[in-house]
């Protein structure tokens, strides 16, 4: 009898040494480990634990309130880009809802936005979003910075920090309420941005592909947040990392909630890969495109069989 093979798991990288500064031993250190754990799956858990457990956990309170509301008055969620603003009530997903906050590390955006909502305002809410949104930024950023350095990069850090946005997104899927049968929560696909990070409540259901096409359970666990990679920092390295491949399925009858922080191209900004990820044995992957158009794009063929096609059918070289 061979013996059974243990099931992957996503690397776990821990950001909350306190000395995590560029030039540092320890920079260097969770730097390699972050190309490594890029290279190999496309995706890490890190763990962060400068966001306080009682932020983390105000934080899903505040999703229960926010998600409680009458769908009438959740759809004054809306934005001008594709799914910056509320989804839900779609035949293809039933299970899941979701809205955005755009710039939510910017506070009065926040407000806004909170109150086409609670038009007296929530104070309690915009606080709790804003400040989990704007310690996740720092996150991103270091993971960033990391990524251009390993490719040797860094000159183009700055300009590259200020070609972002930032949408916070919060997710709720529905438990199906089907005992162990399992539904889908979300498809199947690779999110369109730079970075994403995603923090989860204890109902499981999230699954990374790896390379050899195998599902990764994603555990939750409320000291992890997941790193992921999207198509656009995918093109911005000329192809030198892959896009995070996910889905989201669903079982039992328990709520899922998740939070995510995408580093977004700013409207306008051309994403065109550094002349030094370009040469004989790399050549350009990519024509220098614009994020929103892309996404405009990508949601006008959603009936594709593979999302991960769209960046090459809309720019390849």
């Amino acid at each position: 009898m061979g013996s059974e093979t243990a099931p992957l798991k996503l690397p776990i990288i821990d950001f909350a040494k306190p000395n995590l500064k560029p030039g540092t031993v320890e920079w260097d250190l969770v730097k390699g480990q972050v190309q490594q754990a890029l290279q190999e799956y496309n995706c890490f858990e890190a763990s962060f634990a400068k966001i306080p457990l009682e932020l983390r956990g105000a934080l899903f309170g505040a999703l229960d309130e926010l998600f409680d509301l009458p769908f009438e008055v959740k759809k004054r969620n809306v934005a001008d880009k594709p799914y910056h603003g509320y989804i839900g009530q779609q035949p293809s997903v039933p299970l899941y809802e979701s809205m955005g906050f755009k710039d939510a590390i910017v506070m009065e955006n926040v407000d806004a936005q909170t109150r086409t909502w609670w038009p007296e305002g929530n104070p309690s809410f915009s606080e709790t979003i804003h400040s989990f949104a704007k310690q996740v930024s720092e996150l991103d950023q270091m993971v960033r910075r990391m990524i251009l350095e390993s490719f040797g990069i860094e000159k183009h850090v700055d300009e590259h920090m200020d070609s972002t946005d930032y949408l916070f997104r919060v997710n709720k899927y529905e438990g199906p309420k089907t005992g162990s049968e399992t539904k889908v929560g979300l498809i199947s696909h690779t999110d369109k941005n730079i970075v994403t990070i995603l923090y989860q409540n204890d109902v499981g259901g999230l699954g990374i592909q790896s390379k050899n096409g195998e599902w990764i359970d994603v555990k939750p666990c409320k000291d992890s947040f997941i790193v992921m990679f999207g198509d656009s920092f995918h093109a911005y390295l000329n192809g030198r990392l892959n896009p995070t491949y996910h889905r989201v399925m669903m079982t039992g009858d328990r709520a899922r909630y998740s939070v995510g922080l995408f580093s977004v191209p700013k409207v306008g900004y051309k994403i065109k890969a550094p002349e030094e990820l370009v040469d004989e044995a790399h050549p350009l992957l990519y024509k220098p495109f614009e994020h929103a158009e892309f996404l405009r794009f990508h949601y006008s063929r959603r009936d594709e069989e593979d999302s991960r096609s769209s960046l090459k059918v809309y720019c390849g070289a």
